[in-house]
């Protein structure tokens, strides 16, 4: 690991563990804004992460904001972190200026169609991460980037099930702030959006590990603890190769995109994160026994996070037909040549 990346660890280690607790956790889910969480992601810069120093931000790499991102799942602040730092890149780089509050992105889903016309944007956005907080949407639509202040009477509250905010936004006719073209693809959104998910996805099926362990070393059964038994060990022994896998799927994802096009990562990345967090959250749930669905208990918040965040941005069936695509239309002779230039990070 970098000295960079020592130094973002032990931050969001710090920030955190003092600032996400159970009670942090409940209070958002009924409601309540967590302001000094939001107040001290924004003091460490969090939030501006991926933006150049010139324009204001820490101007780091997409691999050096992995940590953040993983963090982001591993502890699961409820709030709109990722989303700030997706949308504060892209008004970056289409060189817009970024706003003070927080930011969400949109359309968050494939099929949700939103259109400009002269200084305005019209459609309806569904699942919208956190609409009723955000002051601010950053939409990407035909061949645009364009930021929209967000009518809290245009909202309508909804939530996955994790209670994170997930609202319908009705741009009637909203009046655009600014926009400049950009080059990204037509579902350019879902493609980083899905890539800050696998990262969540990754921190999450950690955490769903470590608590597991905890419990299992604690949990005294027979005078021993379960820990102890065979079948116990196999079962974490398991969740630590999903941990593995998941870790690296979406650390690489991050790296590609410091390389350019990430879709192909990013389309792994989802699926193998996916993948992992349904296993680990069966696991983790049996090795706990009923105490994990208890709303005192921390498991449930990360398990639930792990089932809402698989299908944002694209399930694993999404992402695995793109894989498909991508392959079918190279051949099937650039298969092993192309798979193997990615992993050693030289194909263009």
């Amino acid at each position: 690991m970098s000295e960079m990346r020592d130094i973002l660890n032990d931050t969001v280690t710090r920030l955190f563990t003092d600032l996400v607790t159970r009670e942090t956790f409940g209070d958002a889910e009924s409601g309540t804004w967590p302001d000094q969480l939001w107040s001290a992601c924004v003091e460490n810069g969090l939030t501006l992460a991926l933006v150049p120093e010139e324009k204001g931000g820490a101007g780091l790499g997409w691999a050096d904001s992995f940590v953040i991102a993983r963090a982001a799942g591993y502890y699961g602040p409820p709030v709109p972190l990722v989303e700030t730092m997706l949308g504060s890149w892209l008004l970056a780089e289409a060189g817009l200026e970024i706003p003070d509050s927080p930011l969400t992105v949109a359309p968050a889903r494939t099929d949700d169609n939103l259109q400009v016309s002269g200084n305005t944007v019209k459609g309806t956005a569904k699942a919208v991460p956190w609409g009723r907080h955000a002051g601010h949407a950053v939409v990407l639509t035909g061949g645009q980037i364009v930021l929209v202040a967000l009518n809290p009477s245009k909202v309508t509250e909804d939530c996955n099930i994790a209670r994170e905010p997930r609202d319908t936004v009705v741009f009637d006719n909203a009046s655009v702030i600014a926009s400049a073209a950009t080059s990204l693809p037509s579902d350019g959104l879902q493609v980083y959006g899905a890539m800050f998910r696998a990262a969540q996805l990754a921190g999450g099926v950690s955490r769903c590990l470590d608590e597991t362990v905890k419990y299992a070393g604690d949990r005294v059964q027979f005078s021993r603890p379960i820990a102890k038994y065979q079948a116990i060990q196999q079962y974490l022994a398991a969740m630590a190769g999903d941990m593995a896998s998941a870790g690296a799927a979406a650390e690489m994802a991050f790296r590609a995109a410091d390389r350019g096009d990430p879709r192909f990562e990013v389309a792994s990345a989802k699926v193998v994160t996916g993948d992992a967090a349904s296993n680990a959250t069966s696991t983790g749930h049996q090795v706990h026994g009923a105490i994990g669905f208890t709303y005192e208990h921390i498991l449930q918040f990360t398990t639930r996070r792990l089932w809402s965040w698989r299908a944002e941005f694209g399930a694993e069936s999404r992402w695995a037909e793109e894989i498909g695509r991508q392959v079918a239309g190279r051949g099937a002779n650039a298969f092993w040549p192309d798979l193997t230039a990615r992993q050693s990070g030289m194909l263009a």
